[in-house]
């Protein structure tokens, strides 16, 4: 048997948890995010297409999108990487999927309540706990102005090891952390919901046609990786490079030869003497 594909990538999650014919797997994992007093009871799975054109294009975005039977707007996305901009990038959706209910000349009552739930493979806000909720409050007093706006952050490397996986989200989270484990082996006994997603996740994996779409998606990412990491290189490269351009330029009004500052800094003689000139 070959190993099972990582449900982590964006594009096995979304088969999962965004699948119309597996409702009742996106609304336990809805239940045991938002914890809600009345219970998701139905889902509204919005943009179940994957074609081939979005698997190739490394900026689109195959997030999970749904309308509960509670009257709101669910949007889920997973991100491996830190592209650094998810808090920005978080609101920015979130005032899409809130501004786009309405068209013009619509009373503002119907605008339903929208929920952003970011789930990522790295550490990112500085807080300890694995999941993070915000809402719109008043600084002072911290009163809620409104519910009507929820962003979700759960980071994955902060679920500590013996949480309690009673807790149905920190079943869900072992599951995208590692489907083959123990704990999720036992929790499949138990949770039908979580056998349910393991075996819709083995059956990817043994589907000739899915494994395919997954390596194409796989690579898309880790091009986009890559192109992010030699910017990222870049930057340090030309910060670096200022640094010493700044440096040389002290050394210059303290009266040092060229090759004495060309020494110092790193910089090639020909920049010292531009600089001096």
């Amino acid at each position: 048997m070959r190993g099972l594909l990582d449900p982590k990538m964006d594009f096995v999650f979304k088969n999962i948890f965004g699948s119309e014919k597996h409702p009742n797997i996106l609304i336990s994992f809805l239940n045991a995010t938002l914890k809600p007093k009345d219970l998701i009871t139905e889902v509204e799975i919005k943009n179940t297409d994957l074609n081939k054109g979005y698997i190739e294009d490394k900026f689109s975005r195959l997030d999970v999108k749904a309308t509960t039977s509670n009257n709101e707007i669910i949007n889920i996305e997973i991100q491996l990487k830190n592209e650094y901009n998810m808090i920005k990038r978080s609101l920015y959706y979130w005032s899409k999927l809130y501004s786009e209910q309405l068209n013009e000349g619509e009373d503002y009552s119907l605008l339903k309540r929208t929920i952003c739930i970011n789930i990522l493979n790295f550490k990112y806000l500085k807080t300890r706990m694995f999941h993070s909720v915000y809402r719109m409050k008043e600084i002072h007093t911290n009163e809620e102005l409104s519910d009507i706006q929820e962003i979700h952050f759960i980071e994955i490397p902060k679920l500590e090891d013996g949480s309690d996986e009673k807790d149905m989200l920190v079943a869900w989270i072992e599951f995208l952390k590692n489907p083959e484990s123990e704990k999720v082996r036992s929790l499949e006994m138990s949770v039908d919901e979580i056998r349910e997603a393991k075996d819709e996740l083995i059956k990817m994996s043994n589907d000739d046609t899915q494994r395919e779409l997954y390596e194409m998606r796989a690579k898309t990412l880790r091009d986009k990786i890559s192109a992010l990491n030699e910017a990222e290189r870049k930057g340090i490269k030309k910060d670096e490079k200022n640094k010493a351009i700044e440096i040389a330029k002290s050394l210059i009004n303290l009266g040092l030869d060229k090759e004495s500052i060309a020494k110092s800094t790193g910089l090639d003689l020909c920049e010292v003497e531009k600089l001096m000139n």
